[in-house]
């Protein structure tokens, strides 16, 4: 049975995919998932090629037929989410954007005029990469359902490394502490929480930690360019510890990684500091795993 990595952080920007690339690049006999469906850019560093595609289905959406429609105005007065509104030629319709899919409307209306429609809220794809097949995902523009695809895109990656009998899934996770997330690490074998020498770094750590306790779910600490704040890295390191966190390392600063991004490179295979940290933070969650 495959072991599944998690790579996650409790706000965006400190450089969790960054490490996760990197893991990517030097992690043997495994899948990649990038679970982070509402931005994923995953694909922009390890340049996939599609294999397959497919679309996913999010939570219908109510439809009016204004041709059963008596413009009662049922609908609308119990609408909680102002989802419902009336055009300029006096027919009722419903807002997409703003629909919940309750079904209160449905149920409610005296004429039966009311469905709930399928909606497509996000795809799905297989590709290849050079380091491996990879299981991504992106929601449309305003979509739900985030969690419910990371969900989708984790089981697929499962279903592959059992039919191939690939060891390990290396997940790239959203960040935060949100539905996604959640999704992300249930099931999970390890977690790696990158974070960064800020006060905000040491707070979103504590909310992650309590979620990933939830899932009963190990986890360690990545701190990114610690060298910017070295005492609120020292903090950040002794509430892991005090935690039962592992401390798995420290990645310095180095102009090298953005600019390795800018040209879509790695920053394993760009910069030598990145190398180094990563190959003792790879060992030790290895070890983990």
């Amino acid at each position: 049975m495959s072991r599944e990595l998690v790579i996650i952080s409790g706000k965006g920007g400190t450089g969790k995919t960054t490490l996760t690339s990197s893991l990517a690049y030097v992690m043997k006999d495994k899948i990649i998932v990038d679970a982070d469906a509402d931005a994923a850019n995953m694909y922009i560093l390890t340049n996939p090629k599609l294999k397959h595609k497919e679309l996913f289905k999010g939570n219908p959406k109510a439809i009016i037929d204004v041709d059963k429609c008596v413009k009662c105005d049922l609908c609308r007065r119990l609408c909680r989410f102002d989802a419902i509104h009336i055009n300029p030629d006096g027919n009722y319709y419903v807002d997409e954007l703003k629909c919940d899919s309750c079904e209160l409307c449905k149920v409610a209306c005296p004429t039966e005029a009311i469905a709930m429609n399928e909606v497509y809220s996000g795809e799905w794809y297989e590709s290849e990469t050079p380091f491996g097949l990879m299981v991504h995902a992106k929601l449309y523009p305003g979509a739900e359902n985030s969690g419910n695809l990371v969900t989708m895109v984790k089981h697929r990656a499962h279903l592959i490394s059992e039919e191939q009998n690939i060891p390990y899934i290396l997940v790239d996770g959203s960040p935060g502490i949100g539905c996604p997330v959640i999704s992300t690490i249930s099931g999970a074998n390890y977690v790696v929480v990158v974070s960064e020498p800020t006060p905000a770094g040491l707070h979103d750590l504590e909310r992650v930690k309590k979620l990933c306790d939830s899932f009963k779910v190990k986890s360690g600490v990545v701190v990114n360019k610690y060298d910017l704040n070295e005492e609120k890295t020292r903090q950040i390191e002794k509430f892991a510890e005090k935690e039962g966190m592992d401390v798995l390392g420290r990645i310095p600063f180095d102009e090298c990684v953005p600019k390795a991004i800018v040209n879509l490179q790695i920053p394993y295979e760009a910069c030598d500091s990145v190398k180094r940290t990563v190959d003792e933070i790879y060992s030790k969650v290895m070890e983990k795993l």
